[in-house]
């Protein structure tokens, strides 16, 4: 087998060595102890062997990695022999280290334990919360487990929350889309709806529309699933369909609680979808997200969700589509865009960037981005991070990019005659809209991600 050989400085090694010394050394304690007394988990109490000592340092490890990483996912999946331990980090899923296959069994039942989930139960899927305090840091911890061939695999979704201010404007809104929003929530009624895929910050952005408005003259009610951060002044209700109590149901309620504004978590289906424009014919502002690939993408979903033309003309306000892209870290390198990349800028976003220098304030504050370069350069400024253990690939972190449509008269108009969502999209660009890969464009000229990283994320979008 052939040997690749790597240069890497003495402190990036030593990073490395300090970041797995303490799992591997919890995982060896771990396997010693299993492989000593295996028939402990088989004829004894299974709740004694999970709550001994070597287990939840284990578990304790693992979530201790996991947020000092700042992953936002940690997937705990079964092998034959093994046991694969993965976390998502900033958006990309990395493996992080291997267990014994033996410790399998006390791992997950010592999760199920936490999370208030039946032990003995491997057949069906389970999920649960608890919440932790890692490092002086409060981190809620939303738990998926499913059967697989070989055995349960279990999903751990990371809720830091001291982590998120729930600002718009350090969440990567500026310019056209943070002004869109803000009018969009002068209205007393109406929809504002977020679109996009699982994972691309909906929620946070929900969360930090409620900030904008949170104010003690109105009464807002959520109703969530699970409830991710809990907000003062805010009437915060959980989904519970065990009791009866899905968005549906719980929304009928909430409408009877005189509540002037309203988020519903996720729209899944025609019924609730339904309550939700009642609630916003009736003098509601109602805050939703749903899963389409971009903000034109929720007109169409609606008509398939049984929601007649008319009425979504009428209630929807503002739509934001996003996705969360990789920031560019500290240590970094700038370079002049390749021919290619010129191009690409060019074909993107050349006809927003100020045609001469007398325009750069005037077009720079209409965009939200200081001081952005001229179209006709034949280069730009870009950066690249430097590949490092603590910035893998030269990223850290990660920022939104988004679009926000206004729905005005025209896109009402359009909407009632059933147009497609590339024919509303098309009018929303020419009316001013920037899109989702515009504007991260707009960020990569302003050195916060990559050309490469903005095309991987919106991909789907152009």
């Amino acid at each position: 087998r052939p040997l690749k050989v790597i240069m890497a400085s003495e402190s990036g090694v030593r990073h490395v060595l300090s970041q797995y010394k303490t799992d591997l050394s919890t995982v060896n304690a771990v396997a010693e102890a299993s492989q000593q007394d295996d028939s402990s988990s088989q004829g004894g109490d299974i709740k004694t062997v999970v709550q001994d000592s070597p287990i939840s340092r284990a578990l304790s490890t693992i979530l201790e990695y996991a947020v000092k990483s700042r992953a936002s996912d940690v997937h705990i999946e079964p092998l034959e022999k093994s046991l694969k331990i993965r976390c998502r980090i900033d958006g990309v899923l990395r493996e992080v280290m291997q267990l014994p296959k033996s410790i399998e069994p006390a791992l997950v039942s010592r999760i199920k334990i936490l999370s208030e989930l039946k032990i003995d139960e491997h057949r069906v899927p389970q999920d649960g919360q608890f919440a932790v305090n890692v490092n002086n840091k409060g981190v809620d911890l939303r738990i998926a487990i499913s059967p697989v061939v070989w055995g349960e695999q279990v999903v751990i979704r990371l809720l830091d929350k001291s982590g998120n201010t729930f600002d718009l404007e350090d969440m990567g809104y500026a310019g056209r889309a943070l002004r869109a929003i803000r009018e969009g929530l002068k209205r007393p009624n109406g929809m504002i709806l977020t679109s996009g895929p699982t994972g691309s910050g909906k929620s946070t952005s929900l969360y930090a529309l409620i900030k904008e408005i949170k104010d003690d003259s109105i009464n807002i009610v959520t109703l969530e699933d699970p409830v991710e951060y809990k907000m003062a002044g805010v009437n915060q209700i959980q989904v519970n369909a065990e009791v009866g109590l899905t968005f549906a149901n719980g929304l009928r309620s909430i409408l009877r609680q005189d509540p002037d504004v309203v988020m519903v978590g996720e729209m899944r289906d025609s019924e609730t979808a339904n309550l939700g424009v009642q609630a916003a014919l009736t003098g509601h502002l109602v805050f939703s997200t749903l899963h389409t690939n971009s903000a034109a993408g929720v007109l169409p979903r609606l008509l398939d969700m049984k929601i007649e033309p008319f009425l979504i003309a009428s209630t929807v306000n503002t739509i934001i589509g996003q996705r969360l892209v990789r920031r560019v870290s500290k240590k970094r390198d700038a370079y002049w865009s390749s021919p290619i990349e010129t191009k690409s800028i060019l074909n993107t976003v050349g006809h927003l960037l100020p045609k001469t220098k007398e325009e750069v304030a005037k077009v720079s504050a209409d965009l939200g981005y200081k001081d952005l370069p001229l179209a006709d350069q034949k280069a730009y400024t870009l950066v690249k991070g430097r590949d490092t253990p603590a910035t893998p690939r030269g990223y850290k972190g990660r920022a939104g990019v988004y679009e926000v449509m206004d729905v005005d008269t025209d896109i009402q108009e359009m909407i009632t005659a059933r147009a497609t969502a590339a024919e509303i999209e098309e009018k929303a660009r020419s009316k001013g809209m920037i899109t989702m890969r515009q504007d991260g464009y707009l960020k990569a000229l302003q050195g916060i991600t990559t050309l490469e990283e903005v095309n991987r994320v919106t991909a789907d979008t152009a």
